[in-house]
């Protein structure tokens, strides 16, 4: 069966790839389907919470950072409760056999802590490698360099973008090249092509969604790729110097912090306008997130696209209210 092109309709429906399964995320309600050590499937339902937040914080740009941070929690706890499904977290008990029950509480409650701090430790490096580190590594060389003059802000904003698509895409490369990592691609691709099986209005079927396209424009990677490229029209706004003073680099990369929630913020909508609509000025916008998707989207087997069928069956809802 040829992959479709063109979609009949849009949906709001999004999804993430989990370990050894795929969570769907719809207008009411949230799946996600795991297969478990014995291969069979165990699915877990529930309510999406009710957005109780004022109207400022649904505008548009605003909205984005919010929304950002709740689909951050949402799946990484989803991400978690996957590992426990798919039978990681017994492996781990396996080798702590024999450890009394208070020492295993201890344990977990430090393994939760650790995990914390894990993430707070890869915002800090992450913030460092895509904010700071280019801001530094520009005046470094502008020291050596007359190229690389502190004034010359088109250079230095290419300058920074260029080395922050690098450290993207090299990362990506690398962690791909990871066995569990890959497999967890491969159920990435399952759910955008159980997304786009839905959109062509097809029937969710293994078959149908087997032929779909692995590439969807309201992807997660093609977010990165447009704040990247976000945050460099945005550094092309911070001036260099006022009159004869010079703006330092650690003011420069304040500044980039404290615009980092507006540059997230157009970068969603830059997403959710992609994903709605298909026409030149979408297919530019997406054509970046494509590309690197190629590093983190790959072809499922049959018992991937299984999982997210059955997570997209359950948040479809009947009074279309999912359809953009």
């Amino acid at each position: 069966m040829e992959e479709k092109s063109c979609p009949m309709k849009k949906t709001s429906i999004g999804g993430q790839a989990l370990i050894e399964g795929v969570m769907m995320r719809g207008p009411k309600r949230t799946a996600m389907t795991v297969r478990d050590p014995e291969g069979n499937l165990v699915v877990e339902c529930w309510d999406n919470e009710e957005n109780k937040r004022a109207k400022f914080f649904k505008l548009p740009v605003v909205r984005g950072v919010f929304n950002f941070v709740d689909s951050m929690r949402g799946g990484y706890k989803c991400l978690m409760r996957s590992a426990e499904i798919a039978g990681l977290e017994d492996l781990e008990e396996e080798k702590k056999e024999g450890e009394e029950k208070s020492e295993k509480k201890g344990t977990s409650a430090l393994m939760n802590a650790l995990m914390v701090v894990s993430v707070v430790l890869a915002v800090l490096l992450a913030v460092g490698l895509f904010i700071a580190l280019p801001s530094f590594l520009y005046t470094l060389l502008g020291k050596w360099i007359p190229f690389f003059s502190p004034e010359r802000r088109l250079v230095r904003a290419l300058f920074e973008g260029v080395f922050k698509v690098v450290v993207l895409v090299g990362y990506l490369a690398l962690v791909s090249l990871m066995k569990d990592i890959r497999r967890t691609f491969m159920y990435h691709g399952a759910e955008h092509k159980t997304i786009f099986c839905y959109e062509s209005g097809l029937e969710l079927t293994v078959e149908n969604v087997r032929g779909q396209k692995r590439f969807h424009p309201r992807c997660g990677t093609s977010f990165l790729i447009i704040i990247v490229i976000v945050s460099i029209l945005v550094s092309l706004l911070i001036p260099t110097e006022f009159g004869t003073w010079a703006v330092p680099t650690y003011l420069r990369v304040a500044i980039k912090l404290l615009l980092l929630p507006i540059i997230m913020g157009v970068g969603y909508e830059l997403i959710k306008f992609a994903g709605r609509y298909d026409n030149l000025l979408t297919r530019i916008i997406s054509a970046p997130g494509v590309w690197l998707q190629k590093l983190t989207v790959f072809e499922p087997d049959d018992a991937m696209i299984e999982c997210a069928i059955s997570s997209m069956k359950e948040v479809i809802p009947e009074d279309g209210s999912d359809k953009w």
